[in-house]
């Protein structure tokens, strides 16, 4: 699959067959998830493979009221749980050296790309999930301090195709040289 292909036909996937996930599979997608670039390669981050029915109703039991991606959490065949390690990445001798602060969420957000561009391009699919209730699912996972539970992402086939979603145009969202204002 090439990579704007890829891009663009990758979706967030909610509903999903019990096929189980081949352990070579899940390690190509974690390899990718490995590669993802981070701030001074500090690469700040855990993951929790979950394939355990009981923790998986545990942590559906942490979704937000009206999180579309509830049913997933126990339907997909594993969760990813990622975790961030805290007031590390962006940081040097303890101090932030930016006006951003902690990094965690911005490399996160680059590994989380990674994971689900390479599990679309092996027929699989995913959805972030991060709209939970993070200090019960660290207790749940048994995060330790100093770290958090930021997303988890179901993984598995999926049961269905899902549509595109509508696009802005890139001249709707691009500005030269200085922001000129929205569209909107």
């Amino acid at each position: 699959m090439e990579l704007m292909e890829t891009i663009k036909g990758r979706r967030s996937i909610r509903r999903y067959q019990s096929k189980e996930v081949p352990e070579e599979v899940l390690n190509k997608v974690l390899e990718a998830f490995q590669w993802a670039p981070s701030w001074n390669n500090s690469q700040c981050w855990e993951l929790i493979i979950i394939k355990d029915a009981a923790i998986k109703e545990a942590l559906q039991a942490t979704m937000g009221k009206g999180n579309p991606a509830k049913k997933s959490i126990t339907e997909a065949p594993l969760l990813i749980a990622i975790c961030a390690k805290l007031k590390y990445s962006g940081y040097d001798k303890g101090e932030a050296v930016t006006q951003i602060g902690d990094w965690a969420m911005y490399d996160l957000g680059l590994a989380n790309q990674n994971l689900c561009l390479m599990a679309h391009s092996l027929g699989l699919g995913t959805v972030v999930v991060a709209f939970f209730d993070h200090n019960r699912v660290n207790e749940i996972l048994e995060v330790p301090s100093g770290y958090k539970a930021l997303t988890i992402i179901p993984l598995g086939y999926p049961a269905a195709d899902v549509k595109a979603p509508d696009r802005r145009k890139i001249g709707d969202f691009t500005h030269e040289n200085k922001f000129r204002g929205t569209t909107d």
